[in-house]
């Protein structure tokens, strides 16, 4: 017995929390592919500090330096260091950011998750009377055919 195919009624919305689940999954990827850039240029800019200092030292002990080029290597030094906070300060934008996406997307999984449970139990529901017709439709033709053998 064939009866009415399953539709589910909210299959659109499914689809465009599936798409929408889908989105979040690559923008979370984007961000800690940007995350992970943010702690290299961090790790570099910490570097490139250690060297200014080591560099300034070697030449303050040197004591052959004027006044001038102490200033100039000062300044470096502090363009260097500003450079290393305003990484520092990338770092922690981006940590904030993978964080939003991560939420974002535990969101939209979760709403994704919710309508596939619906529709599930709604198939199973839509099964179930589908077996219940066909029962009821076979048990009509054995009680038509067993009133045919006693008539």
């Amino acid at each position: 017995m064939t009866g009415p195919s399953f539709r589910f009624r909210l299959e659109r919305v499914r689809v465009v929390r599936e798409r929408r689940e889908k989105l979040a999954k690559q923008e979370l990827a984007r961000s800690i592919t940007r995350l992970q850039s943010s702690e290299a240029e961090l790790r570099s800019a910490e570097s490139d500090v250690a060297q200014a200092h080591a560099h300034q030292r070697d030449a303050a002990t040197a004591g052959t330096m004027a006044g001038g080029e102490l200033l100039n290597h000062q300044a470096f030094l502090e363009r260097v260091e500003a450079t290393q906070r305003l990484r520092a300060l990338e770092l922690q934008r981006t940590e904030a950011e993978v964080a939003e996406c991560g939420a974002s997307l535990a969101s939209a999984a979760s709403e994704h998750e919710m309508l596939k449970r619906l529709r599930d139990r709604r198939r199973g529901e839509h099964e179930l009377e589908a077996a219940r017709r066909e029962s009821n439709v076979l048990d009509e033709i054995a009680t038509v055919r067993y009133r045919r053998r006693t008539a």
